[in-house]
């Protein structure tokens, strides 16, 4: 798919951004076609810098964008910020209450350059008396039921990825699309907040609403009443384990045909889902008995040839090898700043059929720093003044080069 066929192809995006949130609003807006230009000190975004289980964050948020260092207290690189955003359709950040107000980038400071301007936060909470906490994921998963829903009794748990900043930044990319789409009808410019909070809250909504439905609290998922009969993951006589669903009658009757227990099938007290969630436990019992004695091979034949839903208990770096993800373009060749190469999965949608490509890298810091600024009208020599001055960086100034 070329460039300019993208959908969000011409549209300018700066962003202030670091960790994940921000960084996966503009993720999408990149994604779709815009020109999102990361505005990173001139040591680069921290994130860059994150070990353990924040590693893999600037790699997995900032393909398709280009780097920009500036020292943004600087008043000369100041100024060519606002150069930039006057250049700009949408501004993206996700920096703690007031801290771009200090800095001269709040949304005032951005809207007297550019009065039709879309400006995105990202923040903790939205407006109320929680406005000025700090939140992390953690926090919010804390605050919210979703730690208290995925744990079991007692031990509230984080889920396994950042699921707020990641949704929350598709809020902020869904807000900005809406934006850009009132702001073709009517001219003007939008303020968008995304809050983290009031993300995981619309999580759990199913939960809040099952408790308005029944008048009883949702339990944690490892101690929930199933929805359905069968929806479990059984252990394998070859040590695997995989996860089976049984989530309809004509689902429950292939399922007894193929383990040849049709004995199940016409067992009346097993004859609808409901009752099978109430036979759940004496049922449950012989059904493990029954699958332990299967590898996950067979297991996976029968319930493929019966179409029942199933899934192997996968590790992310399995992910890597997926056949799937490899045969349908999912996983595409990506080189990290480092100039390690690796594979990194698109976002999850098509546009007429087509992935969404990468087209860029992530950069590194002020890879595209002289490129940026002169397109927003800064001279050669004022853009050799900055750097000269050590308040903007080049990519050939940076001790990484790519090999």
């Amino acid at each position: 798919m070329s460039e300019s066929a993208l959908p969000l192809a011409g549209i300018r995006v700066v962003e202030f951004v670091h960790m994940v949130m921000g960084p996966t609003c503009g993720l999408v807006l990149a994604d779709l076609g815009a020109e999102v230009i990361k505005v990173e000190p001139v040591d680069g975004d921290n994130t860059r810098r994150l070990t353990g289980s924040g590693a893999g964050f600037f790699a997995a948020f900032n393909r398709n964008k280009k780097s920009v260092a500036l020292d943004v207290k600087d008043p000369a690189a100041h100024a060519a910020v606002l150069k930039l955003v006057a250049t700009a359709d949408i501004v993206t950040e996700n920096f703690r209450p007031g801290a771009m107000d200090k800095l001269g980038l709040g949304h005032d400071d951005l809207r007297r350059v550019k009065p039709d301007l879309i400006h995105v936060s990202h923040k903790g909470f939205l407006a109320g008396p929680y406005q000025d906490r700090t939140a992390l994921d953690e926090v919010v998963q804390m605050m919210a039921g979703l730690a208290y829903m995925t744990g079991p009794p007692g031990k509230p748990l984080r889920a396994g990825a950042s699921v707020n900043d990641i949704m929350g930044g598709m809020f902020g990319a869904i807000g900005a699309l809406a934006a850009l789409f009132a702001r073709s009808r009517t001219g003007a410019g939008r303020r968008i907040d995304s809050g983290l909070f009031e993300n995981c809250v619309l999580l759990m909504a199913q939960h809040m609403m099952q408790y308005a439905v029944t008048g009883r609290p949702a339990a944690p998922m490892p101690a929930r009443v199933a929805a359905w009969g069968i929806y479990d993951v059984f252990a394998l006589s070859d040590g695997t384990q995989l996860f089976l669903g049984v989530v309809s009658d004509s689902q429950w009757r292939s399922f007894c045909n193929a383990l040849d227990r049709t004995d199940w099938a016409r067992d009346e007290r097993l004859a609808t889902n409901p009752l099978r969630v109430a036979a759940r436990p004496w049922l449950m019992p012989l059904v493990t008995e029954v699958l332990q004695r299967r590898t996950a091979d067979e297991l996976i034949d029968l319930a493929t040839a019966a179409g029942l839903p199933w899934a192997p208990i996968t590790r992310p770096e399995d992910l890597f090898h997926d056949p799937h993800l490899l045969d349908s373009g999912g996983l595409v060749p990506m080189r990290l700043p480092d100039g390690k190469d690796t594979l990194a999965p698109l976002l999850p949608l098509s546009w007429n059929g087509d992935r969404l490509p990468m087209r860029l890298d992530p950069p590194q810091i002020g890879e595209h720093t002289v490129e940026v600024l002169a397109s927003a009208g800064l001279t050669q020599g004022e853009i050799d003044e900055l750097v000269a001055r050590g308040v903007a960086i080049r990519a050939f100034d940076h001790a990484f080069p790519r090999s």
